[in-house]
C-alpha cells in the first residue's frame, strides 16, 4: 500500500469517511503541492469534518502544519475549524490524551489574517505599523464628520447619511465596481449624487491615512492592493503550501482575487463551498468565484462532491432538490441519506398571518408535548419583521424565544469607552477615540474635545502636544489623572495590564457616567479576562474589533429563567444551523421571493438559494407557511387594506409533489364557542328587491 492509501486508511477508520469524503481527503500526491480541489459540499454533508481529516492526511504524507493558512469567514467559524482540525491532528498522530491538541498558527478569518499580514509588512507599502482598526459604528462616525465638515449634510436636496454613505463605500471597495455602477444598480436614489459621493470618500480615505486608521473593508483592499505587488505577492505566497478556504461560496471579489494571488497555478489550493448556498450578494459576495473557480488556473481544478446528507430525511431532501432542479446554472447534485420517512415536509395554507401565528404556536406546542424541546425547533423567515405577529402569539401562551440579533457587546456605549482608551494610548493620532475619551470628563464637552484633537493634529509630536494641552479648570485635577494614565499606557506596560490599568481608572467614572454601574463593571470584568487569552493589544484590539461578542448589559433584559425556548431567526441567519423542527413563515411571493429581488434574475436565483438554506437546516419536520390574507409593505397602516397572496413561485408542481398540501382551520380563539344557527323562526326578508329598488 502506497504512503498516501496508508494516510487516507487512516484517516477513513479514525473519521468514519464515506466514499465521497474519502476522495476528497486522498486527492493529490504526498511531498508536494497538489492541484486545485473544488469540493462542492452539499448542505449537511460533512464538509467540516472533511475538511480537518484532509488536513490530518496532509500532515501524515508530510506537510508542515505551519505552512497551512485555512481562511473562514467569521471568528466563529475559524475558532472551530481551528478546535475540529487539533482535535483531527491529536488522534491521527497518536498524540498523548494529556498533550494539547496542535495548534495551526495561521488558520482565521479573512480579515484577521489580513490585519496580521498588513503589520508584518507595513514599513514597506506606506501604512503605519500602528494602524487601528475601526469598527462599522467607529467608521460611520467617521465618515460622518468627513460628510459634516464637506457640508453634504446642509444641502437643499436629501444627501444619504452617514450609514447609507459607508455601504456605499464597503459596496464599490468588496465588489470591485465602480461608484456609478454601484450606484445605479444598488443606491438609484443616490445617483444624482456621485459627484459629492466621490469627494466624501476622497476626504474619509485621507483621514483614515493620517489616522493611521482602517476600516474592515481596508483590510481586504490592502492585503489585495500587496498582492499586486509581484516581489511583495511572492513573498506572502511562499510562506504557505497548502491554502484551504471554507465556504468560498461566500467569497466577494476582492478575497477570490486575494487566493488567487497567493497561488496563481492553483497548487495546493483547496476550496470549499456550496453554490446552492450562495445567500450573501448583499455583502458583495460573488457567486461566479465558486461557478468560475475551475477554470482561473492554468490546469483546470479537480471538482468533487459530497452528496450524502447526514441532517435531514430523504423526503425533506426530495423536495429541496427539486427546488434547486429550478436552477439555470449551478453544479449538479442529488442530496441523499439513508434516514428514511414517511413523514413529507408539508405545504400549509393559513387565512393570514394571525392565523399562521396562531398555527405555528400550537405545532411548537403539541411537538413539545411529543418530546421535542422548544430549542429543537425553530421558525425561520426573510426578514425580521416578518415574526412580529408571531411574537405577539407566544407572548400571549407564555411560549419563551429567543430572537437572533441585537446590538454587539462592542457597541454598548462602557464597552466602547473602555476599547476606545486603549486605542487612543496605542494610536495618539487616533481622533475618534481621543474625542470619546476626552468627553468622559466633567468640564470637558465637544468644544473642547475639538481643542485638543486640533492640537494633536497640528503637532509633529502628539504625545508632547498632549502634555502642553491646558483644559479647562473645572477639569484640571481630572485631566492630569487621565494624563498620567494615558502616558503609562502608551509606555506599553506587560500585557495584559494596560487592560487592568484602564479599568481601574474608568469604573470610577462608571457612577457619575451610568445608572446601572455595578452591571456595566461586570462586563469591563469579563472584558478584562478575556484581554488575558491574547498575547498584546494589538492583537485583542484587532481581533475584538473584527468579531466581537453578541450581547452586553445594555440591551441585557430579565435573565432567561424557563427550561426552555424557542428559536426565531432570518433565514441569512440560520446558515450553518439545524433543527429537529424548522417552520418557514410566509412563502409567498413579495417575501420569498422579496419584492424587491422581482425583476433581477440573479437576484431571483439568490432568493430560491435562500429557500433551500431554510429548508435544509430540517433534520425531521418543515413546515412551509403560506398565508392567503396578507399585509404587506404600507398597506397595513390602512386599518383593513390587505392583498390576496400566491405561493412562492419556487414552490412549482416539482416541490408541491414531494409536500403535504393542507389548509388549516382558525386558530386565533381555540375553544370559542360555535357561532350561533339562524333561528327556525326568523321571518323571511326580500332582501334582493330591496336591492335592485336602490337604482331606481
Amino acid at each position: 500500500m502506497s504512503p498516501v492509501a496508508d494516510s487516507v486508511a487512516c484517516c477513513t477508520e479514525l473519521f468514519g469517511l464515506d466514499r465521497e469524503q474519502r476522495a476528497a481527503v486522498a486527492h493529490g500526491a504526498p511531498g508536494q503541492a497538489s492541484p486545485a480541489l473544488l469540493l462542492i459540499a452539499g448542505a449537511g454533508s460533512g464538509k467540516t469534518t472533511t475538511l480537518a481529516a484532509r488536513v490530518a492526511r496532509l500532515v501524515l504524507d508530510g506537510a508542515d502544519a505551519q505552512r497551512m493558512l485555512l481562511l473562514s469567514f467569521s471568528r466563529r467559524a475559524a475558532q472551530d475549524l481551528q478546535r475540529r482540525v487539533g482535535a483531527a491532528l491529536h488522534r491521527a498522530l497518536e498524540l498523548p490524551a494529556a498533550q494539547a491538541p496542535p495548534h495551526l498558527p495561521w488558520a482565521g478569518t479573512f480579515h484577521s489574517v489580513a490585519a496580521r499580514l498588513l503589520r508584518e509588512y507595513a514599513p514597506r507599502i506606506g501604512l503605519a505599523a500602528d494602524f487601528s482598526v475601526l469598527d462599522r459604528g467607529d467608521a460611520e462616525d467617521l465618515l460622518g464628520l468627513q460628510r459634516q465638515a464637506l457640508g453634504l449634510g446642509d444641502r437643499r436636496a436629501r444627501f444619504p447619511l452617514k450609514g447609507t454613505c459607508l455601504a456605499i463605500h464597503s459596496r464599490c471597495v468588496n465588489s470591485g465596481e465602480a461608484l456609478g455602477e454601484v450606484l445605479r444598480a444598488q443606491f438609484p436614489w443616490c445617483a444624482s449624487h456621485e459627484a459629492e459621493l466621490r469627494l466624501l470618500f476622497q476626504s474619509y480615505t485621507a483621514e483614515k491615512l493620517r489616522q493611521h486608521l482602517l476600516d474592515f473593508d481596508d483590510l481586504l483592499l490592502w492585503w489585495a492592493q500587496l498582492m499586486d505587488e509581484p516581489v511583495l505577492a511572492a513573498s506572502v505566497g511562499s510562506r504557505f503550501d497548502h491554502l484551504l478556504v471554507d465556504e468560498y461560496q461566500d467569497t466577494n471579489r476582492l478575497q477570490a482575487r486575494i487566493v488567487r494571488a497567493l497561488k496563481p497555478d492553483g497548487r495546493g489550493v483547496t476550496a470549499v463551498g456550496d453554490d446552492a448556498q450562495s445567500i450573501y450578494s448583499f455583502r458583495a459576495a460573488e457567486v461566479r468565484n465558486i461557478l468560475d473557480f475551475p477554470a482561473q488556473y492554468p490546469s483546470p481544478a479537480r471538482v468533487l462532491g459530497l452528496t450524502r446528507n447526514y441532517r435531514s430525511t430523504q423526503p425533506i431532501l426530495d423536495a429541496a432538490n427539486a427546488l434547486m432542479a429550478q436552477a439555470a446554472e449551478g453544479y449538479s447534485k442529488r442530496l441523499w441519506t439513508d434516514r428514511a420517512s414517511n413523514w413529507l415536509p408539508e405545504l400549509v395554507h393559513v387565512a393570514d398571518e394571525s392565523a399562521q401565528a396562531a398555527h405555528v404556536a400550537t405545532q411548537v406546542l403539541r411537538q413539545r408535548e411529543l418530546g421535542m424541546r422548544l430549542r429543537q425547533q425553530a421558525v425561520l423567515f426573510r426578514a425580521s419583521q416578518h415574526s412580529a405577529t408571531l411574537e405577539l402569539e407566544l407572548t400571549r401562551r407564555g411560549i419563551p424565544f429567543v430572537k437572533f440579533g441585537g446590538l454587539r457587546f462592542l457597541d454598548t456605549a462602557h464597552v466602547k469607552d473602555l476599547l476606545s482608551l486603549l486605542r487612543w494610548a496605542a494610536n495618539p493620532r487616533h481622533r475618534l477615540a481621543a474625542f470619546r475619551v476626552a468627553q468622559l470628563l466633567p468640564g470637558i464637552g465637544p468644544a473642547q474635545a475639538r481643542r485638543l484633537l486640533d492640537a494633536l493634529q497640528a503637532a509633529a509630536d502628539p504625545v508632547q502636544a498632549l502634555r502642553e494641552f491646558q483644559p479647562p479648570a473645572a477639569a484640571r485635577e481630572d485631566w492630569n489623572a487621565l494624563l498620567a494614565l494615558w502616558l503609562r499606557l502608551h509606555a506599553r506596560p506587560p500585557w495584559p495590564a494596560p487592560v487592568e490599568l484602564a479599568r481601574a481608572w474608568y469604573e470610577t467614572q462608571l457612577p457619575r457616567l451610568h445608572d446601572d454601574a455595578a452591571a456595566r463593571a461586570a462586563d469591563l470584568r469579563q472584558l478584562a479576562h478575556i484581554a488575558g487569552s491574547y498575547g498584546n493589544a494589538e492583537r485583542f484590539l484587532t481581533e475584538l474589533t473584527l468579531d466581537p461578542p453578541e450581547l452586553g448589559s445594555d440591551l441585557a433584559g430579565p435573565a432567561h429563567r424557563d427550561e426552555d425556548y424557542l428559536i426565531l431567526s432570518t433565514m441569512h441567519s440560520a446558515k450553518g444551523q439545524e433543527w429537529k423542527a424548522v417552520y418557514v413563515l410566509n412563502a409567498v411571493d413579495g417575501c420569498i421571493p422579496s419584492d424587491l429581488a422581482c425583476d433581477d434574475a440573479r437576484q431571483l436565483d439568490e432568493e430560491r438559494r435562500l429557500l433551500y438554506v431554510a429548508m435544509t437546516r430540517a433534520r425531521e419536520h418543515l413546515e412551509l407557511l403560506v398565508p392567503q390574507r396578507f399585509f404587506v409593505g404600507q398597506q397595513a397602516r390602512h386599518g383593513d387594506a390587505h392583498v390576496y397572496a400566491l405561493p412562492s413561485r419556487f414552490l412549482d408542481d416539482a416541490v408541491r409533489a414531494r409536500m403535504h398540501e393542507k389548509t388549516v382551520a382558525d386558530l386565533r380563539q381555540p375553544g370559542a364557542p360555535p357561532a350561533a344557527p339562524c333561528p327556525a323562526d326568523a321571518p323571511a326578508t326580500d332582501l334582493a328587491s330591496r336591492v335592485a329598488a336602490r337604482w331606481d
